[in-house]
């Protein structure tokens, strides 16, 4: 990968973990208060639906929070193997990664023929 292109990856990939950071950051803001608003409902004032909503809405927050997680966590991996000179190159068998699969996916650790493979199992 060409030095301009590999900076260009490198300011798109922090933009992308400022970005996700600050969403789990918010989550975790409001599932916070949402805990805290939780703990002193009044389990008889509340209509078995709407206990069943608001669990409903915390385990999407839960899930929607893992998930950013793990993207944010794949971003600083991309991060780490362009500070270590391996961006561009596959995990599992040691070939490049095309700058094309790398645009459309910032993140990925794999070229084209493993990542099929893995998908496969």
């Amino acid at each position: 990968m060409e030095k301009a292109t590999q900076k260009q990856m490198r300011e798109r990939l922090e933009n992308d973990r400022a970005r996700l950071a600050e969403q789990v950051e918010t989550i975790e803001r409001e599932g916070y208060e949402a805990l805290s608003e939780a703990s002193g409902e009044n389990n008889y004032r509340d209509h078995m639906a709407d206990q069943g909503s608001a669990t409903f809405d915390r385990e999407l927050d839960m899930t929607l929070e893992e998930n950013l997680r793990d993207t944010l966590a794949a971003v600083q991996h991309a991060l780490s193997r362009i500070d270590e000179g391996l961006y561009s190159i596959c995990e599992r068998c040691g070939a490049t990664i095309p700058d094309e699969r790398l645009e459309a996916m910032p993140t990925a650790t794999l070229c084209i023929k493993c990542k099929a493979e893995e998908e496969s199992r």
